[in-house]
């Protein structure tokens, strides 16, 4: 069943009840993020490609480090930079494959159809992890890649959908609540993660098999809380869509060109894009290298790292809140500003924090956790303001090649230094580099004129 063409053309009452089903996507979702992507499946998959190229596991108290290379297709990869690599080749994929997905949602009446079935596809690949054992790091590889595909195009939908069930004035906090509810969700699975891990002895399982059964819960999590999206948010005709000649998919490419070329009358949106994808960069690879950081450099336990990482997403609960309350009287732009120069802040403590510090690690952490959610919530809400009416799922198709979980240039950048130096350290730091240049970008950026150039109606305070 179909609604009119619109945006949040409900009551308020009504508007209020698809937004809460629409949270329920970021609490479903956010167990992947969380528990597979930034906590386990790295460490676990890099595990993995050591004996497969060493035989052993790195173990620094033994004196043991894997300094063999994987050979794929002929190129030599470390083994401690294989993750970044992929997690690189699946956003580059992502570039060529989300716009077209964000097209065809822009023109399908079943935006939630459409978000779920790529959810669903990617809890499946995410649940095959658990076959993931011994030496066969292959099998990991190609789980991660289809994963992260997954992720990321039914995010693309997710992210236009906002536009349809809020109001401009409405999108900071509604944003802000979605993030929030993630991190929160995806936290109580890691707690529970997290005694599986300590206590796998007195389960009966080994540590392999504990992490695996984290990798399989969270691949159910994620499956069976999309089905309250599904149900609670409603279909709408496509608003304001010029149509191309043909089919669905040929449309949707015709329209993929068409926005491409018309970018250039929207250079507020193409200039946050462009910031975005610098500083989101840097963001998304700290998470990314969080656990593999803590384990192979700083010499913490697994289970130590799923408390730290715990310990963010909680953290992170409320500095989303936070920051939402303060873009509602400073605006969303000025209140981003601030966050990326506490990432800077973040970047640097972690270069310098020694092994094994743990107050240390733990101060940083609630660092990290102050502004990782309040910074994407509100980036989500601010960019959803400079988007022309019609094509919300295609510009967040662009917005999300470099969402979280499927940044591109940032785990480049980090296993190459890592390859070049053989220290984390150094690969850390020159994460400062995106903060910097993303800030710059965003300084420029002039919202009130993105959103008349856009056609949209300005919110009070942006």
């Amino acid at each position: 069943m179909t609604a009119s063409p619109g945006f949040a053309d409900l009551s308020p009452l009504a508007r209020a009840r698809e937004q809460r089903a629409w949270y329920w996507y970021d609490w479903a979702n956010s167990a992947y993020v969380t528990t597979i992507a930034t906590v386990l499946f790295a460490p676990y998959l890099t595990s993995v490609a050591e004996k497969a190229a060493c035989g052993f596991v790195t173990d620094e108290d033994k004196g043991l480090k894997c300094t063999t290379d994987l050979h794929v297709l002929g190129v030599a990869v470390s083994p401690g930079s294989l993750v970044f690599y992929v997690v690189t080749l699946a956003t580059i994929a992502s570039a060529l494959l989300l716009p077209v997905v964000g097209a065809a949602a822009d023109r399908s009446a079943r935006k939630k159809a459409i978000m779920a079935g790529f959810a669903w596809a990617g809890s499946v690949a995410a649940g095959l992890m658990f076959f993931v054992a011994g030496s066969d790091w292959q099998l990991g590889v190609v789980l991660l890649f289809a994963a992260n595909i997954c992720l990321g195009s039914s995010l693309v939908v997710y992210d236009a959908i906002l536009c349809e069930i809020a109001l401009p004035d409405e999108r900071d906090r509604v944003s802000s609540r979605g993030w929030a509810l993630g991190y929160l969700g995806g936290g109580l699975l890691l707690a529970v993660n997290l005694a599986v891990v300590t206590l796998h002895d007195s389960l009966g399982i080994g540590t392999a098999m504990a992490v695996r059964l984290s990798l399989l819960s969270a691949a159910v999590w994620w499956a069976a809380f999309t089905v309250i999206p599904y149900r609670g948010i409603r279909n709408r005709t496509p608003a304001a869509v010029e149509r191309e000649p043909g089919g669905l998919v040929r449309q949707s490419f015709g329209q993929l060109a068409a926005t491409l070329r018309d970018m250039r009358n929207y250079p507020v949106t193409l200039t946050f894009l462009l910031a975005y994808l610098f500083y989101n960069d840097g963001i998304q690879t700290v998470i990314a290298s969080a656990s593999v950081y803590g384990d192979k450099q700083l010499g913490f336990s697994t289970s130590v790292l799923i408390a730290t990482i715990l310990l963010v997403q909680f953290v992170a609960f409320f500095g989303a809140l936070l920051f939402g309350r303060l873009a509602a009287s400073r605006g969303s732009r000025r209140v981003i500003l601030g966050g990326l120069v506490m990432w800077m802040v973040v970047v640097t403590v972690g270069y310098f924090i020694p092994e094994k510090n743990l107050p240390l690690f733990l101060a940083l952490a609630v660092g990290i956790g102050l502004v990782l959610g309040g910074t994407q919530a509100l980036s989500r809400s601010f960019f959803s303001q400079l988007i022309p009416r019609g094509r919300e799922a295609e510009y967040f198709s662009l917005y999300q090649a470099c969402e979280r979980g499927t940044s591109w240039l940032g785990t480049l950048v980090f296993g190459l230094v890592h390859q070049w130096t053989d220290s984390y350290r150094p690969a850390i730091f020159a994460l400062i580099l995106f903060f910097v240049v993303g800030g710059g970008l965003l300084y420029r950026v002039d919202p009130r004129r993105g959103v008349a150039e856009a056609g949209n109606e300005a919110p009070q305070v942006l």
